[in-house]
């Protein structure tokens, strides 16, 4: 497997966190998102980043994958942590020169902005890793079933969601080809102005979209060729079950929301 291309891959394994029934998993990234927002002091954080650098050794899954995550979105963590340092104003000036002021306020809120993306990046990531595809798609149309009581295709939103999943890294696969292809015929994504370098990629986009929609083609024939059906009446080979660990994790998770809170300043 690529370590450089993470999203929509998983890595088998017989750890405590791929051993987790999936709609756990699934129900605990969502809850811990929302924790992370909640965070707003060194402790949370502190508390947040211990919790989940304990779930990534309980995964048994290299922190390489889990840093070749953040790779993907690296440019708008800096954009955005430093727009936090130059246009955050508070009381404390720590830098002034001209038109530039930087204060403690900004700083700290560049920080937080790291840990916020990092933190999210990781658990989403860890997700993904320790979890098939398929089980992430059994898991969110259990979770999202109450909404087919007024008319919403859950079956469908699931299956676009595992095929997105699915495709990720195919594309990005694709993605790596062509720029290969074009860099055999001369072309050079690394020189130029930012100007010139956007236009090097229009080549790509060309082929990228071609080869998705011919891979969405054949994907629909295939789907219909095997009598594929949606809906209730559709069993499934792997059956959910949820166990006594499952309750104690969600347990632990809700724990976690609660004690962020109790820290918030």
């Amino acid at each position: 497997m690529s370590q450089g291309i993470v999203i929509g891959q998983y890595i088998p394994g017989k750890s405590f966190i791929h051993r987790l029934d999936p709609r756990l998993k699934v129900s605990a990234t969502v809850l811990f998102l929302i924790t992370v927002f909640l965070a707003n002091n060194w402790l949370s954080y502190a508390v947040l980043l211990a919790f989940t650098i304990l779930a990534i050794f309980l995964s048994e899954v290299s922190l390489r994958f889990f840093a070749n995550g953040l790779k993907p979105l690296l440019l708008l963590i800096i954009l955005t942590v430093f727009l936090q340092i130059f246009f955050t104003q508070g009381e404390i000036l720590l830098f002034n020169w001209g038109p530039i002021q930087i204060y403690q306020e900004g700083l700290i809120n560049a920080a937080f902005i790291f840990l916020r993306f990092m933190l999210i990046i990781f658990m989403s990531t860890l997700l993904t890793l320790t979890t098939m595809p398929l089980e992430i798609t059994d898991a969110i149309e259990y979770l999202l079933r109450p909404l087919t009581r007024i008319k919403v295709p859950v079956y469908a939103i699931a299956l676009m969601l595992s095929i997105a999943l699915r495709f990720v890294p195919t594309l990005m696969e694709e993605v790596q080809k062509i720029m290969n292809a074009q860099r055999a015929r001369g072309m050079d994504f690394s020189e130029g102005s930012f100007i010139q370098r956007l236009k090097n990629v229009v080549p790509l986009l060309i082929p990228l979209f071609v080869s998705a929609f011919n891979r969405a083609d054949d994907l629909a024939i295939a789907m219909e060729s095997r009598g594929y059906q949606g809906g209730d009446h559709r069993t499934k080979y792997r059956q959910l079950n949820w166990m006594k660990q499952d309750t104690f994790v969600l347990f632990i998770y809700l724990l976690l929301g609660g004690l962020i809170l109790y820290l918030r300043s």
